[in-house]
């Protein structure tokens, strides 16, 4: 092994000097070379960047990735640069279960049939989510990451790098003062009442030898003043690029809310599907003769259920709703707790904290009441709704 002593105590003494500048600097006991307001505003901007880009990133694997074993699993196959195996998300598995499901209850039967068309469903946004993952760690979650560990460890790099630099040059400016105030008390002229003519011999020694120890450490100082300019200059463009790394997260966020909106709107379209789906049989249930009509409905022949097809007739879009009456007691105020828009002429449009009266009629979902505002009236569903004493 090549072992240098020389340059080995050549560093050491470096490391000692600036440690000894640092700690002059912290107790105010020695001057810091400033920089210059821009330069402190890029390094301001760089820092917030840093920070802000951090906790966007780990916030987003949350979002994204909930689950912290599985993060960090993600995060051991990476450092190890093994492939993460793939294993069934949340949706897929409960689309598998329901399946599964109703191979034991019996695909034929109205429960085994629905659990087979909702677990399809759920496997297809479990595919959806997984696609949407995949999108997101490639367009948004990977330029953040790069950033933090290429772009911004350079910048920290050159940055310390640039902080030695000023040490240095601080040193320097340290010693060349101490050089002069040294040499302008050994060229101070002598007391010629001094009977030691020898004392003059040692003066002018001592003030040439001054005289030199200023020239070196002039000499020390441009060469230090040149390295932290140059560095100074390479930090500075560094620090002027976080504006392109801004441009190139803002075009990654939009890809981000892009992948976002088409995951959403695909899950939308597999549910409306399902719920088409499920509509096409809305009555499976009431073969059990042991279900009463809605709660909440009171029949007019005490507790006898709806005939099949009286209660297709009421729950269906062909409802008049028009023509229902609003019972003369059991009505109830409501405040209306979010926007809905109607589905169809036989829905009522809300406002949020808007006051509605609303009551039920017999053989309607319990999921829905009628609504009147005015001399306007529709269905409404219950879950937009607080109901008033």
């Amino acid at each position: 092994m090549d072992f240098n002593v020389k340059k080995l105590a050549s560093d050491a003494g470096v490391f000692f000097t600036r440690a000894v500048q640092f700690t002059g600097e912290k107790f105010g006991q020695v001057e810091k070379t400033e920089l210059d307001a821009h330069f402190e505003s890029l390094l301001s901007r760089a820092d917030s960047t840093k920070n802000w880009t951090e906790k966007i990133f780990r916030q987003t694997e949350c979002l994204l990735q909930p689950n912290p074993s599985a993060r960090i699993e993600e995060f051991l196959y990476e450092k190890l640069d093994r492939t993460v195996p793939s294993r069934p998300n949340n949706g897929e598995l409960l689309g598998h279960y329901m399946q599964d499901a109703a191979k034991d209850f019996g695909p034929g039967t109205p429960y085994g049939n629905t659990l087979i068309k909702v677990g399809d469903c759920e496997r297809r946004l479990g595919g959806a989510q997984r696609e949407f993952l995949q999108t997101s760690a490639i367009s948004f979650l990977a330029p953040l990451r790069n950033f933090l560990e290429g772009d911004w460890r350079t910048i920290s790099k050159e940055r310390r790098l640039l902080e030695n630099r000023r040490l240095d040059l601080d040193s320097c400016k340290a010693r060349l003062k101490k050089a002069k105030l040294a040499e302008s008390k050994a060229a101070a002229v002598p007391d010629f009442q001094e009977t030691r003519p020898r004392n003059y011999v040692l003066s002018a020694s001592a003030s040439a030898l001054w005289s030199e120890e200023v020239d070196k450490a002039a000499h020390e100082l441009r060469v230090a003043q040149t390295e932290f300019d140059r560095q100074a200059e390479v930090t500075r463009l560094l620090l002027e690029g976080i504006s392109s790394t801004h441009v190139n997260h803002l075009r990654c966020l939009h890809e981000f809310v892009e992948a976002q909106t088409a995951y959403y709107k695909q899950c939308y379209l597999h549910m409306q599907d399902l719920q088409k789906e499920l509509g096409r049989f809305p009555n499976a249930f009431a073969g059990n003769p042991g279900l009463s009509m809605a709660s909440g409905g009171s029949s007019p022949q005490g507790n006898a259920t709806l005939p099949l097809d009286a209660a297709s007739a009421v729950e269906t879009d062909t409802l008049k709703i028009e023509e229902v009456q609003a019972p003369a007691t059991g009505t109830r105020k409501a405040k209306v707790l979010y926007d809905y828009d109607a589905a169809d002429t036989s829905e009522l449009s809300l406002l949020a904290d808007e006051l509605i009266t609303v009551y039920t009629v017999p053989g309607m979902d319990s999921d829905w009441l009628v609504g009147e505002r005015g001399n306007q009236k529709g269905k409404v569903p219950v879950t937009y709704l607080e109901l008033l004493s």
